[in-house]
C-alpha cells in the first residue's frame, strides 16, 4: 500500500473501543548518577537524581489505545495499596474506564522497578530491576466476578485485547470462556501471549503475536529465518485455529500468515533505543487498526510503523496519531514530519531563531480547505522563514463552530496542511483561542485575516511587548469553509 493510501487510512481510525483484559502493572524508574564503587562491596553507588512512574503490562496497552484516539475498558486486578492508587490514577488521568479493574487485599499490585545508572547525568544505562508480584492463580471467586464484568462490557465493545504477562490472571479456563462469549458476539480477540511452550488456552482467538522468541518455544521451530517464521506462523495458526498469526521479527518486520495471506511484512530500519514496550504498542496498533475496519495486513503496516517509533524511546512509552502521520509523511516526502506538540516544537524554533529565521504564525481550524486558505497560507510564508500554524483540535472548533463542525478530524487537517510547502510545523491546540500557544511559539509575526481588524487580534499585545508585529492578510472575497460546506449542501 503507498503512503498516500496509508496516511488516509490512519487519519481515519476514529475512536473504536478497546476490551482489554490481563497483568495490569506499575513500571517504577529510579535515576541516578552513577558516582563511585561502593567501599561496602564491589557495586555502583548511584545518588538518585529523580523517580517516575509510567503504565506497564497491560497498562502499558491501555495506554497506547488511548494516546491513538480510542477508548480502553481495562478488566483486570491491581492491589488496594498506593503503587494500586498511583497505577490507577494514570490510567484515570488517560482516560481510561477502570470500572472492570478490582481492587484486592489479597495481591499486591504488580511493580517493576528499574534502577537506572546517569553517566553524565545524561547517558542512561539499566543496571537492575527488581519485581513485586504473585503469580498464582486467583481463587475461583475473582474469576467469576472478572467474567461478569467482562460479559457487562463486551458488547460496548469493538475488539477484545487478552495481554498475557504470565502473572497468573490469565488461566486456561477464564481464557476458553472469554474467547467463546467474544466469538458468539463477533468480537475478535487479539492476543498477545508470554513466553511458555502451551497456548492451546487461546485457541479459536482471532489472532496472536508473539515475538520471535516467543514464537520459536511455542511452535517448536526456531525462528531465525524468514522461512522459518512462516512455519512457526503456520504451524500456530493451525494448532490454535486463528484467523492470523502474525510474529513479530524486530528489524524484519513482521510475518502475517491467515487464509489469504502468507508474507512478510517489512520496516523501516530503526536505531533502536529501548524494545521496552515494543510488543504492547504493536498489539493497541493492530487492536484499533483492526476495529477500524482495517484488513490485517495495513493492520501491520501501520503496527510496524508505531512499534518502530516506540524502540527510538526510552522505556515504555506512548506513540500518538500525528507521529505515526509525521513518519508517513517523512518516508513519502524524504524530510522530517511537520506535525509537532508544542514541547518538542519549541526546542526547534529555538534553533531557528539562533539561526536568524524570523517566524510567522497563524492559527485556524482549516476545516474544508479552498483557495483562500491556500493564498493566505502563502501571504504567512512571504512573510516568515518559518510558518507555523496552530489548528483548532476538534473540540475546539465544536466550540467555535457548533456540534456538526468539524467535518474533517484533527487528524486529517493536519495531514492536509502539512503536504503544503508553505507550511513548516503544525501544531495542534485544545484551547478555544490560541493566546496560550502564541505564548510558547513567541513568533516574529502573527498573522489574521483582514476580517479580524475590528475583532482585536488575539496575541497582538503578547507579540508587541517583545519587538513582533502583527500583520493583516488580505482575504479571497466568497471564499470560506462554512460557504463551500453550504454549497455542497444544496448540490
Amino acid at each position: 500500500m503507498n503512503s498516500g493510501d496509508l496516511l488516509k487510512i490512519v487519519t481515519g481510525l476514529g475512536s473504536p473501543t478497546v476490551l482489554l483484559v490481563g497483568d495490569f502493572m506499575l513500571d517504577m524508574y529510579v535515576y541516578g548518577d552513577a558516582l563511585r564503587i561502593s567501599p561496602e562491596a564491589p557495586v555502583q553507588v548511584l545518588k538518585v537524581v529523580r523517580r517516575e512512574y509510567a503504565c506497564g503490562g497491560a497498562a502499558s496497552v491501555a495506554a497506547d489505545v488511548l494516546e491513538l484516539g480510542a477508548q480502553c475498558l481495562c478488566i483486570g486486578i491491581t492491589g488496594t495499596d498506593d503503587t494500586g492508587q498511583q497505577l490507577r490514577n494514570k490510567l484515570s488521568e488517560r482516560g481510561a474506564d477502570l470500572s472492570g479493574l478490582l481492587a484486592v487485599e489479597e495481591r499486591p499490585t504488580i511493580t517493576k522497578q528499574r534502577i537506572i545508572g546517569l553517566a553524565q547525568h545524561r547517558h542512561r544505562q539499566q543496571l537492575l530491576r527488581v519485581d513485586d508480584e504473585i503469580t498464582e492463580p486467583l481463587e475461583a471467586e475473582r474469576y467469576k466476578q472478572l467474567l461478569e464484568v467482562y460479559k457487562e462490557r463486551l458488547s460496548k465493545a469493538d475488539v477484545v485485547c487478552l495481554q498475557d504477562y504470565n502473572k497468573g490472571i490469565l488461566q486456561p479456563r477464564f481464557c476458553q470462556q472469554m474467547i467463546t462469549l467474544a466469538r458468539q458476539a463477533g468480537k475478535k480477540v487479539l492476543v498477545d501471549p508470554p513466553l511458555q511452550e502451551d497456548y492451546s488456552k487461546f485457541t479459536g482467538a482471532c489472532l496472536i503475536t508473539p515475538n520471535r522468541k516467543e514464537a520459536s518455544v511455542a511452535s517448536g521451530i526456531n525462528v531465525n529465518s524468514i522461512e522459518a517464521a512462516q512455519q512457526a506462523a503456520k504451524k500456530l495458526h493451525s494448532q490454535l485455529s486463528l484467523d492470523a498469526a502474525i510474529i513479530t521479527l524486530d528489524k524484519e518486520g513482521a510475518y502475517l500468515h491467515s487464509d489469504t495471506v502468507s508474507e512478510q511484512i517489512p520496516t523501516q530500519p530503526r536505531t533502536v533505543y529501548d524494545v521496552t514496550g515494543a510488543g504492547d504498542m504493536m498489539l493497541a496498533m493492530i487492536a484499533v487498526a483492526l476495529a477500524a475496519g482495517c484488513d490485517y495486513k495495513t493492520a501491520v503496516q501501520i503496527s510496524n510503523i508505531a512499534a518502530g517509533l516506540e524502540v527510538e524511546k526510552f522505556g515504555v512509552a506512548t506513540v500518538s496519531i500525528d507521529e505515526i502521520v509525521n513518519e508517513i509523511l517523512a518516508t513519502r516526502k524524504g524530510k522530517a514530519g511537520k506535525i509537532r506538540e508544542i514541547d518538542a516544537l519549541r526546542d526547534e524554533l529555538a534553533f531557528h531563531r539562533k539561526s536568524g529565521r524570523k517566524i510567522a504564525f497563524t492559527n485556524g481550524c482549516f476545516d474544508v480547505l479552498h483557495l483562500g486558505h491556500i493564498e493566505y497560507l502563502k501571504f504567512c510564508k512571504s512573510h516568515g522563514d518559518i510558518v507555523v500554524v496552530g489548528l483548532n483540535s476538534d473540540n475546539s472548533v465544536r466550540q467555535l463552530k457548533g456540534p456538526t463542525r468539524p467535518i474533517n478530524n484533527q487528524h486529517e487537517r493536519a495531514a492536509v496542511l502539512a503536504a503544503l510547502e508553505c507550511v513548516d510545523y503544525v501544531t495542534i491546540f485544545d484551547q478555544p483561542d490560541p493566546l496560550e500557544l502564541i505564548q510558547q511559539v513567541r513568533p516574529d509575526v502573527l498573522i489574521k485575516g483582514a476580517d479580524w481588524a475590528n475583532k482585536g487580534v488575539i496575541g497582538r499585545e503578547f507579540v508587541a511587548s517583545y519587538g513582533g508585529q502583527t500583520v493583516l492578510a488580505p482575504m479571497v472575497e466568497g471564499k470560506s469553509s462554512t460557504a463551500t460546506i453550504e454549497k455542497m449542501k444544496q448540490q
